[in-house]
């Protein structure tokens, strides 16, 4: 008798523990389905709390395994905009833990974004009375989005774009097939270099430009130093017509576009330069009026006076330098360097390499000695 009541009381506790195992499944499991809708609301939330603009996102999937989320359809746009284009669209974000700087004592995240588009509207953009979202606004946003530091950033097929709609002609200058990476964002690997963080580039602009972008950057301070090259080749500037246009009331039956650029910034000192190189440029007649002859006709003469007759290229070199808030450019060395290109020596279709960011280390500590110390 006894031996059958200890026998039922162990049969007992074993239906119990079974009945607070499967409890526990139901609750994870339960868990498990609402956490990407949960997931969804706060996004939602954070898209919407930003002064000025409204957002969404369609779905968000959860990978607990590898440490991931991935966020379908994320669209920012700025509220009471007169068009439909969204300021930021990304199909497809992949955030996740980067496993690999587990090995160096960093916990750190990882992004994918595939195909995203950045399209910065003027009409929607400068709208009198709209509330613009400061820096903290944008840093707490992105951390509730990404409560991870970035540490890798991978872009995949992006696009960047400038519309000024009521503009006649209508202005699209626009960067697509975008492929980035950065790495190092959070120096997770240990490098005693002032630049830590490799960045590269490369996009087709407008008018079939092939664009490079490669350089290295200090993404922890406050104002990131950096020291990067552009070059964007082969541009058919007949594409560019609508924006000559506008702006220069010229347009072209032909022609190519090449631009070359060097930048560095050290403690929020900045030196740089463009070089544009425009080759067999010819303009549009348009028969349109004598004012319009008369302009283009002045623009074809200083085409035909300031290119070099041996490469037909009119080219110069615009220099910049001073403080992230006071940059200026050169004008006058930017004049003489047109005369330089036609009389003296034709510019390289290249990248001059003469930017160093050790001597603009140098030129910001110059500057920051001859501040006065506070008080004085």
């Amino acid at each position: 008798m006894r031996r059958n009541m200890f026998s039922t009381e162990k049969k007992k506790r074993k239906t119990g523990w079974w009945v607070f195992l499967l409890v526990l499944v139901v609750i994870f499991v339960g868990f498990r389905l609402y956490l990407p809708t949960a997931a969804k609301n706060h996004v939602n939330k954070v898209l919407n709390d930003l002064p000025g603009y409204q957002g969404s996102v369609d779905d968000i999937d959860i990978a607990l395994i590898r440490g991931a989320y991935v966020v379908t359809n994320l669209r920012l746009r700025r509220r009471d905009a007169k068009t439909d284009v969204p300021f930021l669209n990304i199909p497809q974000a992949d955030i996740s833990i980067q496993w690999r700087a587990l090995f160096n004592g960093k916990i750190v995240s990882e992004i994918y974004l595939t195909e995203p588009q950045l399209i910065y509207v003027f009409e929607d953009q400068l709208q009198q009375g709209q509330q613009e979202p400061e820096t903290k606004d944008w840093t707490e946003a992105l951390d509730d989005l990404v409560p991870i530091d970035i540490n890798h950033l991978n872009i995949e097929n992006g696009r960047l774009g400038l519309v000024k709609v009521n503009a006649n002609p209508m202005l699209d200058i626009y960067m697509d097939q975008l492929q980035l990476t950065a790495d190092n964002l959070q120096l997770v690997k240990s490098d005693e270099q002032n630049l830590p963080s490799p960045v590269k580039a490369a996009a087709v602009t407008i008018g079939r430009g092939q664009t490079e972008l490669e350089g290295r950057v200090n993404f922890i301070k406050d104002i990131p130093d950096m020291d990067v090259s552009l070059s964007i080749k082969d541009i058919d500037v007949t594409a560019l017509n609508s924006f000559t246009l506008h702006y220069a009331n010229v347009d072209f039956t032909s022609g190519q576009l090449d631009l070359y650029s060097e930048v560095a910034v050290a403690d929020g000192y900045l030196k740089g330069y463009f070089k544009p190189l425009l080759t067999d440029a010819k303009l549009i007649d348009q028969g349109d009026g004598f004012f319009k002859k008369l302009w283009e006709g002045v623009v074809g003469v200083f085409k035909f006076i300031f290119k070099n007759q041996s490469t037909d290229k009119v080219a110069t070199k615009i220099p910049f330098e001073g403080n992230l808030d006071n940059v200026e450019a050169g004008v006058w060395q930017t004049f003489v360097n047109i005369l330089k290109n036609a009389w003296v020596k034709a510019f390289q279709d290249n990248i001059d390499e003469d930017i160093e960011f050790s001597d603009v280390q140098k030129e910001a500590d110059a500057q920051e000695a001859e501040q006065p110390e506070d008080g004085s």
